[in-house]
């Protein structure tokens, strides 16, 4: 893939559903998540993501999913598997531990929360598009999970949308290592502009040379 610059002032993070119910040992897809999470060393690559973001001036976007409400798809003629997953099993409930934020990766420093994606992408029907046009962003990446789900719908969306996009391999985890290669050997280089390791973004965010 060609080299990758972060230019200031247009570059952001995108952190995708940094739930309890994802990230803590807990939460209620974690289970599911654990194996392929501790083989990337996930939360220690997430914090380094974060804390090269920030000392670079980067602004810090969090894209939440929609949190659990009793009748939340009440009427609905077309729920995706996934949406009647997380309604059976009330992922990310609000008012519960598991619809908080993980320690640390909540809006702790003016961070950015977009409105609350119902499906995969947090692009659709959100306001994610015009906050990060009204901040003159053009480079964007994600960290996060699920890999192959909301990660992946957000980040080929924002490229249809004419971002410039970057998926960070070891900060975002699934369910199995395969779902994880796909998400970045098989589908990942369909769309994204640069999928890179948390090493080699830290390194070029910190001024240490683009990729």
């Amino acid at each position: 893939m060609a080299h990758t610059a972060y230019p200031a002032g247009s570059t952001a993070l995108l952190c995708v559903d940094p739930y309890n119910d994802f990230l803590a040992e807990d939460g209620k897809m974690w289970p599911a998540l654990s194996e392929v999470s501790r083989s990337v060393d996930l939360h220690a690559n997430l914090v380094k993501v974060r804390v090269a973001v920030r000392e670079a001036g980067h602004p810090i976007f969090i894209l939440p999913h929609h949190r659990h409400r009793d009748g939340d798809f009440e009427g609905w003629a077309h729920l995706t598997p996934f949406q009647a997953a997380a309604h059976e099993h009330q992922m990310f409930a609000e008012g519960s531990k598991g619809g908080d934020w993980y320690e640390g990766f909540g809006p702790d420093h003016g961070d950015i929360v977009v409105k609350e994606h119902w499906g995969a992408s947090s692009f659709a029907n959100t306001d994610l598009d015009v906050q990060l046009r009204q901040r003159g962003i053009t480079h964007v990446i994600f960290v996060g999970a699920i890999a192959n789900t909301c990660t992946e719908a957000s980040a080929r969306y924002a490229a249809e949308l004419g971002y410039h996009v970057t998926l960070v391999r070891d900060a975002t985890a699934a369910m199995s290592a395969e779902a994880l290669h796909a998400a970045h050997e098989i589908n990942g280089p369909t769309y994204a502009h640069a999928i890179h390791s948390t090493a080699e973004v830290v390194s070029a965010l910190t001024g240490d040379g683009a990729l």
